[in-house]
């Protein structure tokens, strides 16, 4: 079937009072023009309301999209940062809204800003400008930003994220990490909380999935423990027998 109708059908489904996510034209609009199945393979279901995995993350349900995006109102010539680009379906639908050339993404795991990058290029949105970076540290060089949208959950908005927002920015977040409400954050505080969602928590460097070991705590312990073993002088380790040693 044709991508163009099947995207229509999504974003009906989505404005279907059933679902509800969906409200703004201006929202629907750049849903209906951005190819999804530039990002997602049609074996996966492109336009199936379902999140996946890829490359070590969760790739976002059409309605989830809606949600984040419906919540971060974006308008066209604004300067908006993507924390976890993910495959860059979203930074590609913040970019039919604001423009590419005013949309940032960033992501921890390098594999996934390669994907991202490859994709938005595939989708006609390569002036988007993807970076591999630690999200919590944001992309400082390049604020203030009117808008930034965390897609990974935090106990707290991150400081410096709430520092590269403008006056009357807006950052928009999955906040908690037992029970999680999408919150819009405004002025360093939670302004308003809009239902609950479920998001993986976020990343600092040396989690992310293309790295060793992702969980940090046993990778150190077993490091030094072998470093520990590795460091004994002889007379330490007196299960050898230095007689026998020297006499071979």
């Amino acid at each position: 079937m044709d991508p163009a109708v099947l995207r229509d059908d999504m974003v009906d489904s989505l404005e279907h009072e059933s679902k509800g996510c969906l409200r703004s034209e201006a929202l629907s609009v750049a849903m209906r023009e951005v190819p999804r199945e530039a990002f997602v393979a049609e074996d996966r279901g492109a336009y199936a309301d379902r999140p996946f995995e890829r490359l070590g993350t969760r790739v976002l349900a059409p309605s989830t999209v809606a949600r984040l995006l419906e919540a971060l109102d974006v308008r066209e010539g604004d300067s908006v940062l993507v924390v976890g680009a993910g495959v860059g379906y979203t930074a590609a639908v913040v970019a039919e809204l604001a423009g590419a050339e005013h949309v940032h993404a960033v992501d921890i795991t390098r594999r996934l800003v390669i994907e991202a990058r490859g994709n938005l290029a595939e989708a006609g949105y390569g002036g988007v400008l993807v970076d591999r970076r630690d999200g919590a540290d944001g992309l400082p060089e390049y604020a203030p930003f009117d808008r930034i949208l965390l897609e990974a959950a935090a106990v707290s908005p991150p400081a410096a994220l709430v520092d590269q927002l403008a006056e009357d920015g807006r950052l928009v977040m999955p906040h908690g990490t037992g029970e999680q409400h999408l919150a819009i954050v405004e002025d360093g505080e939670v302004a308003e909380r809009l239902g609950g969602v479920a998001f993986q928590p976020m990343l600092v460097e040396g989690e992310q999935a293309d790295t060793v070991e992702r969980n940090r705590t046993r990778r150190e312990d077993r490091e030094f423990a072998r470093r520990n073993a590795e460091g004994r002088t002889g007379w330490e380790q007196e299960w050898i027998d230095w007689d026998d040693a020297v006499r071979r």
